[in-house]
């Protein structure tokens, strides 16, 4: 397994995100295939900057939070991975602040011009184009086969129980499409009559953004069948790695692009309840996990199970090629 990224000043590699989970593990899968040794930076631009970001660079020092100001300083890496749009002020500041010695690589749309950045790495249904725009169908993540039996040592008992064991990732609600109560009760509906057609288990996990109310709601609902289910720490370490490493196939809700991009990583059969399609960039996604077979709709026709969803390593790959290739001119 690649080396776990360190924090110290003379890192190779800076990661900058605003903290949220999604856009880190993003940033850190992409720094783990790289081999760097990386310093996370969790930073969120006050304003005026917060409000402009990335487009306002001007004074962007003084967007940094007081207490990393003085740290966040030269010897400046050779490599920076932003993820999310805050994080595009610091990444594109960053490749002015080294006078270009800095490889700045974006990941997501930064929602103004690729230019500013020596690489952007956006997922298609981004939708956005350009010479230095690497365009994988879903999102960096570190699953691969290492992982997944890791994850499947950790936790051993998983496999104790019954067959087909069916990994069910929950979110919650996004402007594209709902994930409330109604939609809930009818995902549970769905997995009831499949579960009395053949057996088996549900390893159910809710994320950070699920409404207290609906992952409350969602443990009454699932305790009549066997299985195990996660709400938070309270209900001990997180089993992620284990659900998916244990699961014969996943039911994952419509609204995250991570869960869903890591759910078609597994090499497992991977359902979808979705009694509504969802708009904008969302559906856009959907569409082309279903055209390419990696997930399929509840009632939604069957096609063959395509290879996993991998795709941060060949992004890895390109990242380091054009990376390599603009270092002598940078020196």
């Amino acid at each position: 397994m690649p080396d776990a990224p360190t924090p110290d000043n003379t890192a190779t590699c800076w990661i900058v995100t605003d903290g949220a989970a999604g856009n880190e593990r993003q940033a850190l899968a992409l720094a783990q295939r790289l081999r760097v040794a990386a310093r996370v930076w969790r930073l969120a631009p006050g304003a005026p900057w917060s409000w402009f970001a990335p487009r306002l660079v001007a004074g962007a020092r003084l967007a940094l939070p007081a207490s990393v100001r003085g740290q966040f300083v030269a010897p400046w890496p050779a490599l920076a991975i932003g993820c999310g749009r805050a994080a595009a002020l610091y990444t594109r500041a960053l490749r002015t602040w080294s006078d270009g010695r800095t490889y700045a690589v974006q990941i997501l749309d930064p929602r103004i011009a690729p230019a500013h950045w020596d690489l952007v790495v956006a997922p298609r249904h981004d939708d956005l184009a350009g010479a230095n725009v690497i365009n994988p169908l879903g999102s960096l993540n570190p699953i691969d086969d290492a992982w997944l039996a890791d994850g499947a040592a950790a936790f051993g008992d998983l496999a104790r129980l019954p067959a087909p064991r069916t990994a069910v990732l929950i979110g919650a609600s996004h402007r594209d499409v709902a994930v409330d109560t109604d939609y809930c009760v009818g995902l549970v509906e769905a997995l009831a009559r499949a579960h009395a057609r053949r057996g088996g288990s549900f390893l159910v996990s809710t994320s950070r953004r699920t409404p207290a109310p609906l992952r409350d709601y969602l443990r009454s609902a699932f305790a009549r069948f066997p299985g195990a289910f996660w709400g938070g720490a309270d209900d001990g370490p997180n089993p992620y790695a284990g659900y998916l490493a244990h699961a014969q196939r996943i039911v994952v809700t419509p609204d995250s692009v991570n869960m869903l991009s890591e759910a078609c990583a597994v090499g497992v059969p991977v359902r979808v309840w979705l009694p509504t399609p969802a708009r904008g960039k969302l559906g856009r996604l959907h569409a082309e996990l279903i055209a390419s077979g990696h997930i399929r709709v509840f009632g939604g026709p069957k096609l063959p199970q395509p290879p996993p969803l991998r795709e941060t390593a060949a992004v890895a790959a390109e990242v380091e090629r054009r990376w390599k290739a603009a270092t002598p001119s940078r020196r």
